[in-house]
């Protein structure tokens, strides 16, 4: 379970790497823009993913 959050948060951090890619001559400002919005949804995603994991880990450690 841990391994599988690991990986959720490095996917948020790439999310963020692809929203702040800056502009060369290789990725004109059109394509910047694409990994930008793929970066944005990537980062909500994942992070609602992890959320998720930590409320339902919370809840399995609950003892009620």
């Amino acid at each position: 379970m841990y391994h599988l959050a690991l990986l959720y948060l490095a996917a948020v951090l790439a999310g963020f790497a692809l929203a702040n890619l800056p502009t060369s001559v290789l990725i004109t400002p059109g394509i910047a823009e694409f990994f930008t919005i793929v970066g944005g949804i990537a980062i909500v995603i994942f992070s609602l993913a992890l959320l998720f994991f930590y409320v339902i880990a919370g809840q399995l450690n609950c003892t009620t």
